[in-house]
């Protein structure tokens, strides 16, 4: 793997013995409570292993294409290229950032919404055939910067409607199918299959195969008019759980068998993203300022009633601009947890959680029950691995939280005997021992072959 510079960009730190991930997140709490009390991620590669290996078990007929949209981050990148997966990209900073680890062109796809002229240019340059299409503006551009093209037709679901994690969905309506199609076949496109999303804000996994039922009539539209579709993308929407994958794969699987077999030659993918990256990382902040009001002054009293009880407002080092951009979207945050040498049985008091530019968009977390914190304490908030680490323009001038990035003895060696360590790049990390309240250690630990 070709990696991006002759020297290490990131660290792995090996987790031996009895180390957990919470005691590396103490640690690092330690030691930026006596520096700058910067926020910071901690990250469990072992979980993106765990998570490819489930993904195959309950969905073997999908291989996965990662979405970097949702996490960009680059042990993440070089970790899943290791495991096979191939990737969708939204941009040309995620384009560059994917081939630089020398995956192979045929495994990526650039997708979007809207694409520059310049980076379906940067696509055609490059040998990044597979873009997805959804409306005559884009066919229009593609033949023209790009016309050896192979395009995948979105096509909009009925779940499309009801929101999607980042952005507003996008798809060819299926009554508009066919005048795309001609459309592309007029302008010597080729078209090569069908792709449809349905948003994690989707709980009905027959969404799945409702879609699955629209895209064969899209590749019955495809076949009059003469290409030859060959690829399903069935787009993403995991939320991570084993539970929802076993629901999806029993909605879509008989469809799949009936519409797609494998004497058809369509090849079945999806795009995982928030699935594998979600649980992997956790996210540490730091209160840095503090308000005091009183519950009942958000009705109609002047003044707070003796004995009611204080609603506090605390400000953290990271907000809403930052690592927790996904709350724009309409996410829930979810509420955080206390850092085990926080833990106390004092009461605990409503309280909502703001990032630190003072905007009123910028509220990370509305209300939760949180015991009376002081400026300079930390919460720390798991299931923080999704659009919080994207591309540098999605953040503000101010640097992204740091990554330690963190794999246990047992995991780095399944990863081996699995044969993925070999397809990893000593170039692009080094893997050091990890030991507690020292600080990273500077001597590369030997990695057996």
């Amino acid at each position: 793997m070709k990696g991006l510079a002759d020297e290490p960009n990131y660290s792995v730190a090996l987790l031996e013995g009895a180390t957990a991930l919470s005691d590396v997140v103490e640690n690092h709490i330690y030691e930026q409570t006596l520096a700058e009390k910067n926020a910071f991620f901690v990250a469990d590669l072992g979980i993106l292993m765990r998570q490819h290996v489930r993904w195959r078990t309950h969905m073997p007929q999908m291989r996965p294409f990662y979405a970097v949209q949702a996490n960009s981050s680059l042990a993440v990148i070089e970790i899943l290229a290791a495991l096979g997966t191939g990737f969708i990209c939204t941009s040309k900073y995620e384009l560059e950032l994917v081939q630089g680890y020398g995956v192979p062109s045929e495994d990526i796809i650039y997708s979007g919404v809207c694409k520059q002229l310049s980076q379906i240019k940067y696509a055609a340059k490059n040998g990044i055939d597979f873009l997805v299409c959804d409306n005559e503006a884009e066919l229009r551009k593609i033949a023209r910067c790009h016309p050896r093209a192979k395009l995948l037709l979105q096509v909009a679901t009925g779940a499309s409607s009801e929101g999607d994690e980042m952005g507003m969905m996008f798809g060819s309506k299926l009554k508009d199918c066919r005048h795309l199609l001609e459309s592309a076949k007029g302008q010597g496109l080729q078209v090569v299959g069908v792709r449809f999303h349905i948003p994690s804000s989707c709980d009905d996994p027959q969404a799945y195969s409702h879609a699955v039922s629209d895209a064969r009539c899209v590749f019955d539209m495809g076949e009059d008019i003469g290409f030859s579709m060959t690829i399903l993308d069935i787009g993403g929407g995991f939320n991570g759980s084993e539970t929802q994958l076993k629901q999806i794969n029993s909605a879509v699987r008989p469809l799949l068998d009936l519409y797609f077999p494998a004497s058809s030659g369509v090849s079945i993918m999806a795009e995982p993203g928030s699935y594998y990256v979600s649980s992997s990382f956790t996210l540490a902040v730091n209160i840095i300022a503090k308000e005091v009001g009183a519950r009942d002054l958000h009705g109609n009293h002047d003044e707070p009633s003796p004995n009611d009880e204080p609603e506090f407002l605390y400000y953290m080092n990271d907000g809403v601009y930052g690592s927790f951009t996904s709350k724009l979207a309409d996410n829930v945050i979810p509420a955080p947890a206390l850092p085990k040498s926080g833990v106390s049985e004092e009461p605990v008091f409503a309280s909502s959680l703001w990032g630190p530019s003072g905007d009123e968009l910028d509220q990370v977390v509305d209300q939760c029950l949180l015991p009376e914190l002081s400026v300079g304490d930390w919460l720390i908030f798991s299931n923080a691995g999704a659009y919080s680490l994207g591309s540098p323009s999605t953040f503000t001038d101010s640097p992204r939280p740091p990554v330690y990035y963190t794999i246990s003895t047992g995991d780095w060696f399944e990863m081996q005997d699995a044969g993925i360590t070999q397809d990893i790049s000593m170039k692009n990390f080094s893997l050091v021992p990890y030991f507690l309240h020292s600080g990273q250690s500077d001597e590369a630990l030997s990695v057996p072959a």
